[in-house]
């Protein structure tokens, strides 16, 4: 009899036992997936043509936002193309026709560890000799950059997206002619202006160039 009620209440125990797990489990809330931040494209149009260019904020949050807000206030609008290197880069976002310099928000910190390399096609932060100096002005390689790439001990510069249409555009302006304005090389003869960046909504197909 004393083993048929040990046998009774370890029974008992265990299902007093489950029922609290089972409780515990209905009322945990359940976690949502994790969702994956998507592209966002924008247009960046020049007296050279248009580039679509795809934003990469899943690796490259902080410099995404950082443009994006550049973006969204029209700070873009008439501003040039001021260094053109070709077989390296074309340099812009920051200065006027008259090579002045518009004024920015502060500096952001460098992703350029985030894995995103300086291919081809790709868009970087420009900044001086502190990483972390960043702030309006970017720059879009014509090949690949691979010294410009993040190391350790020695921080690279911070790509956050690529030309996805419009290729031919960024040639274009590589090939145009270019001198010197005061302190400043490489600028192009004929300023080449952005007239203006700005979001697009639909996604378009990589292969499809913009004329």
């Amino acid at each position: 009899m004393f083993k048929t009620i040990k046998t009774v209440l370890a029974c008992s125990f265990l299902l007093f036992t489950s029922l609290a797990v089972m409780e515990q489990a209905e009322a945990a809330p359940v976690k949502p997936a994790a969702e994956s931040v998507k592209p966002v494209d924008v247009v960046m149009k020049t007296t050279k043509g248009d580039m679509v260019i795809r934003l990469n904020p899943e690796k490259a949050p902080i410099t995404v936002k950082n443009f994006l807000s550049y973006v969204d206030k029209g700070f873009y609008k008439d501003v040039v193309f001021h260094r053109v290197m070709p077989g390296f880069m074309i340099q812009g976002g920051g200065m006027t026709a008259d090579m002045s310099e518009k004024a920015t928000g502060s500096p952001i910190k460098n992703e350029s560890s985030n894995g995103l390399r300086n291919s081809r096609g790709t868009i970087a932060m420009a900044r001086t000799p502190d990483p972390d100096s960043a702030t309006a002005q970017f720059f879009i390689n014509l090949v690949n950059n691979e010294f410009l790439n993040d190391r350790p001990g020695r921080p690279g510069y911070a790509v956050f997206g690529d030309v996805i249409k419009g290729d031919n555009v960024m040639d274009s302006i590589a090939s145009v002619k270019t001198g010197r304005r005061g302190p400043h090389a490489n600028v192009p003869v004929e300023p080449i202006t952005i007239l203006a960046v700005e979001r697009v909504t639909a996604a378009p197909n990589k292969e499809t160039k913009v004329k």
